[in-house]
């Protein structure tokens, strides 16, 4: 798992029969510090994370090949989360 921030999005007219019905967002990559780590990705998402928002991304293989229902799929990256939409809790 990895955190990343949303850049922008992805269109494509012609893509592998799995991605189909997908949401395509193009995803940085952040350090802990909230520096660039490594190029921009490309990863599917089902969220709706916004542009300029802050996601959990995997590429764990089975995760994503069982959220999309086929194990013969291109797809790498998926956001599997949205930490500004997770409950904050405070200790007391």
């Amino acid at each position: 798992m990895n955190l990343a921030l949303v850049i922008g999005n992805a269109t494509s007219t012609v893509k592998h029969p799995s991605m189909q019905g997908w949401r395509l967002l193009i995803v940085q990559p952040l350090t802990a510090d909230g520096g660039d780590d490594g190029e921009p990705l490309l990863a599917i998402d089902s969220l709706g994370a916004p542009i300029g928002g802050q996601v959990i991304i995997t590429s764990d293989g089975k995760e994503v090949s069982e959220v999309m229902g086929t194990k013969t799929t291109p797809v790498r990256w998926m956001v599997m989360a949205q930490p500004d939409a997770l409950p904050h809790f405070t200790a007391e």
